[in-house]
């Protein structure tokens, strides 16, 4: 079986107080039975800690039968530092702007230089000088651009259903984005 994650993200740069936003989704997903209550090593990175599968994570997604129950790697993995979520196959680097509608990949993706540090939230269309949140631009492919990040490790294929994700960016106040990664 092929291994992926669906990271959802909050779509701004810098989510303030993001290490509280993330301990009430966690309680709120605990809640709802999605993950379990407590860490245990079935992430991927770093110490391999994540919050476990649990048995509502099957009400909401598409395919509940690609869950990854049984599977060593199946939790999810919160991201409290700023970080840049774009798939890691065939990525295209394409945006554009929501202003004038013109292609401008290329200068976002090397504004990244100023954004990753944090010297900047915003991207400035070179084109028309629209200004905003660099999660404000078009992109053709899901990526997403903050400090803060669930990944739910293994639960790409089973592909969570509108109304979760809608549900999770009323818990973190913010609309939320899915990113894809093949791994």
């Amino acid at each position: 079986m092929n291994q992926q994650q669906a990271i959802i993200v909050p779509q701004i740069s810098s989510f303030p107080s993001h290490e509280a936003a993330a301990l009430k989704l966690v309680r709120w997903l605990t809640r709802q039975n999605i993950i379990e209550a407590e860490l245990s090593t079935c992430g991927r990175t770093g110490r391999h800690m994540g919050y476990g599968i649990a048995a509502g994570a099957r009400k909401v997604v598409e395919r509940p039968e690609l869950l990854p129950f049984g599977q060593a790697v199946h939790g999810l993995e919160v991201i409290y530092r700023r970080c840049i979520y774009t798939p890691t196959r065939d990525f295209h680097e394409e945006a554009g702007c929501p202003e004038c509608r013109q292609e401008v990949g290329e200068a976002l993706f090397e504004s990244l230089d100023e954004w990753f540090p944090g010297h900047t939230d915003n991207f400035i269309c070179p084109l028309c000088g629209h200004e905003d949140d660099i999660n404000g631009f078009l992109f053709l492919q899901s990526c997403a651009f903050s400090n803060l990040g669930f990944i739910f490790n293994n639960w790409a294929d089973a592909v969570f259903k509108p109304n979760f994700l809608q549900q999770i960016a009323s818990v973190l106040g913010f609309s939320v984005r899915v990113v894809r990664v093949d791994l």
